[in-house]
């Protein structure tokens, strides 16, 4: 297995929902060690600073450690568990799927289950069925049961998906893409900064909680204040039946791509005529996109003291906000590629015109 995908399927098959990050932490931490100060701020960001020129300026990567996922909220007198949602879950996609319990003993496998369709009336199958009323079923008899194997309110709970290629090996399926693809990218340009010169000081940042409002996004770039901002998440393939072009453009295998538009900012404008330039002098593809609704961590970034000049560089994915999404390995190779030439070219002159 190559490097990048030996990190790519680590950090996927990490155990991380909003607000329970620490696994993914782990998997950075160790593939991070040797490549720069290594620092974490109070509501769990992972920060990576690594200087090439003290005097540069700051250049702030960003890729959100948090998945969605959900918590027990009770376990009732037969056994059967019910949840919390952490982040935003499509109802309709949730019954049938697996899932892990990490509790104080370990992992616990189980299923989303409902009441099946044979006894609901023709008017109830219409209807998805509401969150409130689905459970998970973890193969024991009652709530002592459960409790034995060490499942308690709190524990938190994520799909169960391994990562795997599919039948064109440039396409693989996996948990958690969003936003393990921004982990993996930050991951792989520090390393691939190791040793090297670059015109400026630049922070690797995994942020926590991105999935619940942008919050380790504000406290991260709070401690950094940084001078330019790059927000690595995915984004929505319109290459899948039912997509029309107006609701996404960007295809796998074409490229990443550069937003620009998304619910929460609209990007420097001087930093994507650039993002574009380097992608055209390097020979990298690259997409253009937008995203009507939702947003990303630069959308709290771009916010901080004075405002800082965003940009957000994402990766065509399908399935997004599921229990499994599939991606283009070589997509995010490009975007490795991408944000690298980027950190290169990015020294004081060309930053002051940034916002001139």
């Amino acid at each position: 297995m190559d490097d990048d995908m030996r990190l790519v399927t680590e950090l996927c098959e990490a155990h991380g929902p909003s607000g329970y990050e620490e696994p993914v932490r782990v998997v950075m931490r160790r593939w991070l060690e040797g490549c720069g100060e290594i620092s974490q701020d109070r509501l769990g960001s992972l920060i990576v600073r690594k200087a090439g020129d003290e005097s540069g300026p700051k250049i702030m990567l960003a890729g959100h450690l948090d998945e969605i996922g959900m918590m027990v909220s009770r376990i009732d007198e037969h056994g059967f568990v019910y949840f919390q949602t952490i982040g935003g879950w499509w109802e309709q996609i949730m019954l049938a799927q697996r899932v892990e319990i990490r509790t104080s003993r370990g992992m616990v496998h189980g299923v989303v289950g409902s009441k099946p369709p044979h006894v609901l009336d023709a008017e109830e199958r219409k209807k998805i069925v509401d969150r409130r009323k689905m459970f998970i079923d973890v193969g024991v008899t009652s709530r002592e049961e459960a409790e034995a194997i060490g499942i308690a309110p709190g524990d938190p709970i994520a799909p169960l998906c391994p990562t795997e290629r599919l039948g064109n090996p440039d396409r693989v399926l996996a948990k958690a893409w969003d936003d393990r693809y921004g982990c993996a990218v930050v991951t792989e340009v520090m390393r691939g900064l190791k040793g090297q010169s670059h015109p400026n000081i630049v922070y690797g940042v995994a942020t926590a909680q991105e999935e619940v409002g942008l919050r380790g996004a504000r406290t991260a770039a709070q401690t950094i204040m940084p001078d330019v901002a790059f927000s690595l998440d995915v984004g929505i393939a319109g290459d899948t039946p039912g997509v029309e072009p107006y609701e996404a453009e960007a295809a796998l295998g074409k490229g990443p791509a550069i937003l620009l538009y998304d619910g929460s900012m609209i990007p420097n404008q001087p930093l994507r005529r650039l993002a574009l330039e380097v992608a055209k002098s390097e020979g990298i593809p690259v997409q253009q996109d937008m995203v009507h609704a939702g947003g990303t961590d630069a959308g709290q970034i771009h916010l901080t003291g004075s405002g800082v000049p965003s940009l957000v560089i994402s990766v065509p994915t399908r399935y997004i906000h599921s229990a499994a999404s599939v991606f283009s390995l070589e997509d995010y190779r490009n975007a490795v590629r991408l944000v690298s030439a980027l950190v290169r070219r990015l020294d004081r002159e060309t930053v002051a015109g940034l916002t001139r």
